[in-house]
């Protein structure tokens, strides 16, 4: 029950922060944008572990590891995608990301020596089928050849997506808990972001829209402190091959909302991918019989 808690948290949560994401497209750039997000998302984090007396500092020799975390996960990823919606629509940027299935089981692969299984392999093909369908016509519309550049950078940021599951999966297995290495790796992350803007003279337009604020204040509070922990958790507890099938389901999450609030009407093609996606989660989750679990010798 907790792993089913944590999973639908994380995607119930990713699946709305979209609305939150286009309510702060205005007058501040992106970079700053996504440096206010996390350094309130570490400002909140590490005020909350200094109250309870849970803030901890991680030994000295972990702090490459819960920076690689916090480089992959609260920055440099988050720069690739949001660059990349300016080449190509959020829907094929999805269709990129739900590979994260297929990207954390190679790394986990080269990194671990897990193995490869094949219904993981599975799952997130009818996962991407499934999102194809869902986003079909954006992705029609999409394919044009300065988008590439969006496909490229979407691929990037899946790919750093998946190196800070690794380090998150990595510190986890050190003895960190995920909480603690996401308040570090949120400040590490925010004052990457803040070099960042430095480096490149992004104006710090100061927000004073309410709106802005709010979604500000959602994207930090519960898209990034409370979702990166429940998903970090996950991964932590059921391996980042079963973690990562979350970022196939959010994009539904996200639909649905869209046909409440932004008229979305569902098509018979997107019916299909809806059913397609949910068949890949089965896949990926449904216990299969003794007899028929693959072994770890077979798979290597």
């Amino acid at each position: 029950m907790t792993n089913f808690l944590l999973f639908s948290s994380t995607v119930l949560i990713w699946g709305t922060t979209w609305i939150a994401i286009s309510l702060q497209i205005g007058p501040v750039p992106v970079l700053v944008s996504v440096f206010y997000r996390f350094a309130l998302a570490a400002l909140i984090l590490v005020g909350f572990l200094l109250i309870t007396g849970k803030m901890k500092a991680p030994p000295l020799r972990q702090q490459p590891y819960i920076l690689i975390q916090a480089l992959s996960l609260f920055c440099c990823n988050f720069l690739c995608f949001y660059h990349a919606a300016a080449y190509v629509p959020s829907g094929l940027i999805s269709v990129v990301f739900s590979l994260a299935t297929i990207y954390n089981a190679v790394n986990a692969r080269i990194f671990f020596g897990d193995s490869i299984h094949p219904r993981t392999l599975l799952a997130a093909a009818l996962g991407a089928v499934g999102l194809c369908l869902l986003f079909g016509p954006d992705i029609v519309v999409a394919v044009k050849p300065e988008s590439w550049k969006g496909i490229g950078l979407s691929a990037l940021g899946t790919l750093f997506f998946s190196f800070g599951n690794m380090a998150s999966r990595r510190n986890s297995a050190a003895g960190i808990k995920p909480v603690i290495a996401n308040a570090w790796g949120m400040t590490y992350g925010s004052i990457a972001l803040l070099l960042l803007i430095a480096v490149t003279g992004a104006p710090m337009v100061a927000p004073t829209d309410m709106t802005y604020l709010a979604a500000l204040f959602y994207l930090a509070a519960i898209g990034s402190v409370v979702a990166f922990t429940t998903y970090l958790t996950l991964v932590s507890r059921i391996g980042s091959q079963k973690a990562a099938y979350a970022t196939v389901l959010f994009p539904v999450v996200a639909l649905s909302l869209s046909s409440i609030y932004e008229d979305y009407h569902w098509t018979p093609m997107g019916v299909a991918g809806l059913l397609l996606t949910l068949a890949g989660n089965v896949v990926m989750f449904a216990r299969l019989p003794e007899r028929l679990r693959p072994t770890a010798k077979a798979l290597s």
